[in-house]
């Protein structure tokens, strides 16, 4: 079905930075976006000032009607949807849609996804993917259906990993790499030229998927009895956010938390499980099989630091246990 740019009528659905680069630039190719779904507003902070999606603040700023359910079923918000009279529903970054949402434009709602589906289906892709050493990575959009990440692909792009990127350097690439698939993804249906394909035909005898589930707390914590290789790529893959973290322990057995955002990967100077450092601005903590040295990091209750500006007031680390 072929349908005139300038009849078709979009609303959006994303809540953070990442989707904002995705509405951004359907907005400056002249789509016509009747609408934007995104959070509700909620105090954050110390101050517990009332805080707005990113995706919120573009679209106030370029006078987009907004709608912030709290329930996406409930019947006010299912009918004000049906009000704007959308063709077309494209969702970003947003949260799991009830089939009476996502059923309802007549050319569909296709979801972007941060990886080569049917490969890290699930809420971290992005994190997951760096935590397994992964060389590439790439975008997906695919029409919803009721499976969670399993609806059939419209299209695929294609990005590297490099062995230094961080969790945080994927995700910003794959933002701008993810905005040019939303758009061309919109050009096609609007051209009729879209061809979709089952997530089956992705999968053979040999495929081996990886999910991408939700990251908690517990799974952050590093096992020093890994291969040096699987610690440093979790570090980077949870860095900076939600940061990987061990426990440093003093010489009475007191344990403080330490998040670790970065490192590299050096020789061994000790044995497994002790620290090394010069006192000025080298921390390395020795594992089983290597040794990383840490150049980012953050203890419970400070700022994140350098190595130096920790040594700076933590000139006996050698003593400590992690």
């Amino acid at each position: 079905m072929m349908i005139k740019k300038e009849d078709l009528r979009i609303v959006f659905m994303g809540t953070p930075d990442f989707a904002v680069e995705s509405l951004k630039i359907l907005v400056e190719n002249n789509y016509n976006v009747v609408g934007v779904i995104t959070v509700p507003d909620k105090p954050a902070g110390r101050g517990q000032k009332i805080k707005t999606s990113p995706v919120k603040d573009y679209a106030v700023e370029q006078g987009i009607k907004v709608l912030q359910p709290e329930k996406l079923k409930a019947e006010d918000f299912v009918n004000e949807l049906k009000s704007l009279k959308a063709h077309l529903q494209v969702v970003v970054a947003f949260r799991m849609l009830p089939e009476v949402v996502w059923a309802m434009p007549e050319l569909g709602t296709f979801n972007l996804h941060g990886s080569l589906l049917p490969q890290y289906r699930g809420a971290a892709p992005i994190n997951w993917a760096v935590i397994n050493g992964d060389k590439e990575t790439g975008v997906t959009t695919f029409f919803l259906k009721h499976e969670i990440d399993t609806g059939n692909i419209i299209d695929q792009k294609r990005m590297p990993i490099a062995e230094t990127d961080n969790a945080g350097i994927v995700h910003d690439n794959m933002m701008f790499l993810g905005a040019g698939l939303v758009l061309e993804t919109v050009d096609n249906i609007c051209a009729g030229t879209i061809s979709v394909k089952p997530q089956d035909e992705y999968i053979n005898e040999n495929s081996v998927l990886n999910p991408a589930p939700k990251i908690f707390k517990d799974d952050c914590k590093i096992d020093w009895d890994q291969p040096v290789d699987k610690i440093y790529n979790k570090i980077r893959g949870l860095s900076p956010y939600p940061a990987a973290w061990t426990e440093l322990i003093d010489e009475n057995g007191k344990k403080s938390s330490l998040k670790i955002f970065a490192t590299e990967k050096v020789a061994a100077e000790k044995e497994a499980g002790k620290i090394t450092s010069d006192s000025k601005s080298t921390i390395i903590l020795n594992c089983n099989n290597g040794a990383l040295k840490i150049n980012s990091l953050q203890l419970a209750g400070k700022k994140r630091m350098t190595a130096k500006e920790f040594l700076n007031g933590f000139k006996d680390i050698e003593k400590y246990k992690f």
